[in-house]
Order: C-alpha cells, then sequence, then structure tokens
C-alpha cells in the first residue's frame, strides 16, 4: 500500500513540474472555455465577444511563448518536448491562428448565417491546442490524440458552415476520408507498440523493438502509420480529400486547411526522420529514399494537375500539395542539420498561402465567384488585388525577389549538399524535378496577370464593381509586402 502511494506520489510531482511547460496550452484551453461561455451568454449582447476573446487568446499564449525562447525540456514523462523546433512551429501556429479568425470574421460579418457563428472560434482554438501537441510530441500516442483533435475540429469547420449539396458532399467526404486513415493509423501504432513495448520513437528502446521485429511486419505497422500522416499533409496518395474540399468549404476554412495543420504534420514528420536516421534500424536506411520518392511523386501530380484547374481554390489545392513536396524536401534538410532552411521555408508558406486565400476571398465577394474566367478583364478595375496577387504567386513559383525564391534556392542547396556528400542518384532526381515543377507551376500562376491584365472581357461590366478596402485585403497588401521584403532582405529571419 505504501508502495502504490509513493507511486502516485511521484506521478503528481512530475506532472506538477510538467505544468509550467504546458502554459502556453494551458492558457488556450482557458481561452477555449472562455470562448464557449462567450458563445452561449455574451453573444447574444456584443456577437464579437468570443471573437474578441480567440484574438485575446491567440496573442496572450504567443506572449507566453516568448518566455520559452531557447528553453530546452521534457514534460509529462517524455510525452512533450520543448526545444528550437517546437518554439517556431508553435510561433508559426499562432500567426496561422491570428490570421485565420481575423479571416473568418470578415468573411462571415456581411452573412445572413442561422448557426451561431461564435462557435467556430471555440473550434479554432481547439485545433490549436492539438496543433501545439502535435508540434512538441515525440510520444505516438500524443500524437495520435492531437492528431484526432486537428482532424475532429477540422471536420467541423468544413461541414458546420455548408450552404448547399456541394459543401455537404465535401464535409462528409473529409470526415469519412479522415476516419479511415486515422483508424489505419491507429492499427499501425497497436502493432509498433507490441513490437517495441513503448511508444516514444526517439528513445533506443523503440528503436531496439523494431530493430528485433521482422521487417515485413513492421514494414506494413510504419506504412500504416505514414497513412496519418499523410492524410494531414495531403501528399500522394493521401491527397485525394484535398481538391473537393477545397473548393467546397468556405474559403477562409480552405485558407486554414492549407496552412496551419500542415506546419505541425510536417514537424513531427521531421522528428521522426532525424530519430531514425544514423540507426541501426533498416528502415532509417529507406528513410530519405521513403521521403524523397513521396515529394517527387507529390510534386508532379500536384503540378501537373493544377495546370487543368479554372476554379482558383481547387487550383490553390494542387498547389498546396505541390508546395508539400518542396516541404517534404525541406525535411531532408532538417534532418541533415539544416533546421533553419525548415522553419524559413514553413513560414514563408504560411505568408504566401494566407495572402493567396486573402485575395481569392476578396475577389469573390466582389466578383462572386473563384473562377479563373471571372477575373477577365479585372486588373484595371481592381489594380492593386491583382498586382499583389500576382506578386504571390510570383513567389509561390520561386522567382526573385520575392522569398519564395530564396526559400527554394536555400531548399535546393541543401539537397545538392547532401547529393555532393553521399552521390545518391535519389537525390539528384530530386533536385530535378524539383526545378522541373517550379517550372511548371509558372503556366499556371501565370494565369493570374494573364486573365486579369492580359485578357479582355468583349461584354461591358453592367454591374459596378465595389472598390472599397477591406480588412482582408489589408492584410493580403502587407503579407505581400512582407513576401517581398524577406525576398530582399531573408537575413531578418534566417540566421
Amino acid at each position: 500500500m505504501n508502495e502504490f502511494a509513493l507511486q502516485v506520489s511521484d506521478h503528481i510531482d512530475q506532472i506538477i513540474r510538467s505544468i509550467p511547460l504546458f502554459k502556453v496550452e494551458l492558457s488556450m484551453s482557458i481561452g477555449f472555455l472562455l470562448s464557449i461561455a462567450c458563445t452561449l451568454v455574451f453573444d447574444r449582447y456584443w456577437k464579437h465577444s468570443s471573437f474578441f476573446i480567440s484574438i485575446l487568446t491567440i496573442i496572450s499564449s504567443f506572449a507566453i511563448l516568448l518566455t520559452q525562447y531557447d528553453y530546452a525540456n521534457f514534460g509529462f514523462y517524455g510525452m512533450l518536448t520543448l526545444d528550437k523546433t517546437s518554439f517556431y512551429a508553435r510561433a508559426f501556429i499562432a500567426l496561422g491562428l491570428l490570421v485565420s479568425a481575423i479571416f473568418l470574421q470578415q468573411h462571415f460579418a456581411q452573412k445572413e448565417f442561422k448557426k451561431r457563428k461564435g462557435d467556430i472560434y471555440s473550434i479554432l482554438l481547439a485545433a490549436g491546442i492539438g496543433m501545439n501537441l502535435f508540434s512538441m510530441t515525440t510520444h505516438w500516442l500524443m500524437a495520435f490524440i492531437a492528431i484526432e483533435m486537428v482532424s475532429i475540429s477540422s471536420y467541423i469547420m468544413v461541414g458546420y458552415f455548408s450552404e448547399n449539396k456541394k459543401q455537404s458532399e465535401a464535409a462528409m467526404k473529409y470526415a469519412l476520408f479522415g476516419s479511415a486513415c486515422s483508424a489505419v493509423m491507429l492499427y499501425g501504432l497497436s502493432l509498433i507498440y507490441g513490437f517495441t513495448g513503448d511508444l516514444n520513437f526517439a528513445s533506443p528502446r523503440h528503436l531496439q523493438g523494431l530493430i528485433a521485429a521482422p521487417e515485413v511486419m513492421s514494414s506494413i505497422a510504419i506504412l500504416f502509420v505514414f497513412t496519418g500522416i499523410g492524410f494531414k499533409l495531403s501528399f500522394v496518395p493521401f491527397h485525394l480529400w484535398a481538391p473537393d474540399v477545397y473548393e467546397g468549404a468556405p474559403t477562409p476554412v480552405t485558407a486554414f486547411l492549407s496552412t496551419v495543420p500542415k506546419i505541425a504534420a510536417i514537424i513531427l514528420m521531421s522528428r521522426l526522420s532525424a530519430a531514425w536516421i544514423s540507426t541501426p534500424f533498416y528502415f532509417s536506411e529507406l528513410t530519405f529514399m521513403f521521403v524523397s520518392i513521396v515529394a517527387i511523386v507529390t510534386m508532379l501530380f500536384g503540378n501537373l494537375i493544377a495546370l487543368r484547374q479554372t476554379d482558383m481554390k481547387r487550383l490553390m489545392a494542387y498547389s498546396s500539395i505541390g508546395h508539400t513536396g518542396f516541404l517534404l524536401m525541406a525535411i531532408i534538410g532538417y534532418t541533415n542539420g539544416q533546421q533553419d532552411i525548415l522553419f524559413f521555408y514553413i513560414f514563408i508558406y504560411v505568408l504566401m498561402n494566407l495572402a493567396s486565400f486573402a485575395f481569392i476571398d476578396v475577389l469573390e465577394q466582389k466578383l462572386g465567384s473563384t473562377n479563373l474566367q471571372a477575373y477577365i478583364g479585372q486588373g484595371k478595375k481592381l489594380p492593386l488585388i491583382f498586382t499583389c496577387f500576382s506578386i504571390v504567386g510570383i513567389s509561390l513559383i520561386g522567382i526573385p525577389p520575392t522569398a519564395g525564391f530564396v526559400g527554394k534556392l536555400l531548399v535546393f542547396t541543401s539537397i545538392f549538399e547532401i547529393y555532393q556528400s553521399g552521390g545518391d542518384l535519389i537525390f539528384l532526381w530530386l533536385l530535378i524535378i524539383g526545378a522541373l515543377t517550379s517550372v511548371i507551376s509558372l503556366f499556371y500562376y501565370f494565369k493570374i496577370p494573364l486573365y486579369s491584365f492580359l485578357k479582355t472581357n468583349k461584354e461591358e461590366e453592367i454591374t459596378p464593381i465595389d472598390n472599397k478596402i477591406s480588412v482582408m485585403l489589408v492584410i493580403g497588401v502587407v503579407l505581400t509586402i512582407l513576401v517581398v521584403v524577406f525576398g530582399l532582405f531573408p537575413g531578418v529571419i534566417l540566421k
């Protein structure tokens, strides 16, 4: 009995010692509860109360995060890891959450909607907590819980605002495909736990268990686990949900799905690759090969299919799939000790994607469509929007003097260094396909200035266009300026 009491006391002490590491997520949890309370009680008196609480929560959690800079520690029996990687990941997540919250508020401000709009902000904060945990862990159980938090929140965000059959169908496809991937991942984790008796993928005991397990069974288990991660990253062949969901969901939700959850998923994939590289585990020798092949197929598929798209949201869906391939390339640089390149590219990717969807949303409000045909001849009427949108497209291609060019150059440089040191042909192919798909992306991103400035509409526009400056337009312009500034002065954020 005394021994049991002692164990309970030790567990309590461990939890108490770990709480300071959980301050950021604790503040977000409090904000989550307050947001729900505001939606139930105060929104009837002040309809923006839950939005205000969510913004305050994100800002306060970021302020607490700044106190953890250069802080390295483990908590909750090694389930949470505080280091440089988790710091930058959570900083990028906070930026994405802040813009997404403003995006949602602005998008639905002028729309009549029967459901309570305040509920979406508490869901956004719940997703933020999951993504933070996702980026802080090397423990499979915590990773799965975090994935489910983000996934369920995402399903609700897509389905909550569905207004027609197409949007409801997109939400249903997303939930069904995601549930299937989660079930497969959980089965893979159960196999891995059976082989190792330990779920911390960075621990020696975990690796020893995988080494001792039959290669065929451990391979099946690992591939099952990658199903769940692949769903969040939407790399091929787990990308099938992305185009329909991106097109069917409201634009702010699409902007969120294409950026913020990918940050956490890329960080988890990076930690996993770094933990397994240079170990006796047989899959460690194949990790580079696996990531490289997936990156090549994803870049080719995403960029080639994007060429045929006429809807901007669907085009950006395939563009996002293509950029996932580049993020996987950056993971290879991360495992080679070049973490700053991955952080830089993630940060720039978030800026570029959020800016793109900000302009898509503004144009959707003004023109009533996200189809490229609606952009014909509108460049002269809306020069600021289409000029900035074209600059963001240039950055997504990777043309100087934008930050997208610097990010891709750094990724290519890191892969070339690995190729020079090892001489593996897979890295050479990775460089060739990466350069080729960047050229391919030029053809579909060029449609933005082509349709808006170079093509003319033969029929006169009867309906006047509202040229009023909105908050989302300001945010889009600011993000565009940052993309150019960081392209000219990358040293500001790259150290």
